[in-house]
């Protein structure tokens, strides 16, 4: 695995880059969705590979780049791949990236994934929007020594997902006439998808969706005075929920078909910060 620096270091490589942008918000997409980079205009594109220290991401549908430039008028900030605790990365790494993009300027964090739904009324090519999470990875970015410059040592994580983001989120989608789902994201290790029996466990424990991501980075953002608006695309029902084998070329299919709703309602909500 790639040698990590600390944020300050990456942040100093990435500056020059920057300079001319001022972005408050960073954007970091799931697998499938990486389109709405095409939509950031005036931009500039960093691979991971070139900023030293910088973790890179080795799964299907994430390109590893980070681009800077121009959504709807705002300078965004976009992370184009992420990273997985399942390809070997520590938790701490995403920790680093997140204080990366506090230290970069960033307030605001969308972030976005696939996940399998846990809802019979909640189909493949929905967007759902995230009120909460349940972390069931076992694993969390904050363990280790703090920098109460930061962030504090005990974050609270009663708002994880910003209220008034959320809020803004839901009027624009009726306004558009997309259909936004609302629930509970719980997020697994991985890399294997769920068996029938975690999944009936999972709706018992009140979780609307179920995917291998995004907690980390909400954690860290919560902890860095990061807010935070997050969307899941569903591209698939829980394992046992139908007779269809879950795999990941699907998952990359049903995301490409949600996309441009995904695009539309983020271009919107960034229209509006």
């Amino acid at each position: 695995m790639t040698d990590i620096q600390s944020p300050h270091k990456i942040a100093e490589q990435i500056r020059p880059y920057i300079k001319g942008f001022s972005p408050q918000t960073a954007i970091i997409l799931g697998s499938g969705l990486g389109d709405l980079a095409n939509q950031i205009t005036d931009s500039i594109t960093i691979k991971y590979a070139d900023i030293k220290g910088f973790p890179q991401s080795s799964v299907s549908g994430h390109k590893g780049c980070l681009i800077i430039g121009k959504l709807s008028g705002k300078d965004v900030l976009c992370l184009q791949g992420r990273f997985h605790l399942y390809e070997g990365h520590k938790p701490q790494v995403i920790d680093t990236v997140i204080k990366t993009l506090k230290l970069l300027g960033i307030n605001n964090l969308i972030v976005t994934n696939a996940a399998g739904s846990l809802k019979n009324d909640m189909p493949p090519g929905s967007l759902m929007l995230i009120n909460d999470h349940i972390n069931f990875c076992g694993q969390n970015p904050l363990i280790g020594p703090n920098d109460d410059n930061l962030g504090p040592r005990f974050p609270a994580m009663h708002n994880a997902y910003d209220n008034s983001f959320r809020e803004k989120i839901h009027q624009l989608a009726q306004q558009e006439n997309i259909k936004l789902y609302d629930g509970t994201y719980l997020m697994v290790l991985g890399p294997n998808f769920e068996t029938a029996a975690e999944i009936r466990a999972f709706q018992i424990l009140g979780a609307d969706a179920v995917g291998m991501s995004t907690v980390p980075e909400v954690i860290s953002a919560v902890h860095s005075d990061i807010k935070v608006l997050g969307i899941s695309v569903i591209t698939n029902y829980g394992t046992g929920m139908t007779h269809k084998d879950n795999n990941h070329e699907e998952t990359l299919h049903q995301a490409s078909i949600a996309a441009d709703k995904l695009c539309r309602l983020i271009q919107l909500f960034i229209k509006e910060l």
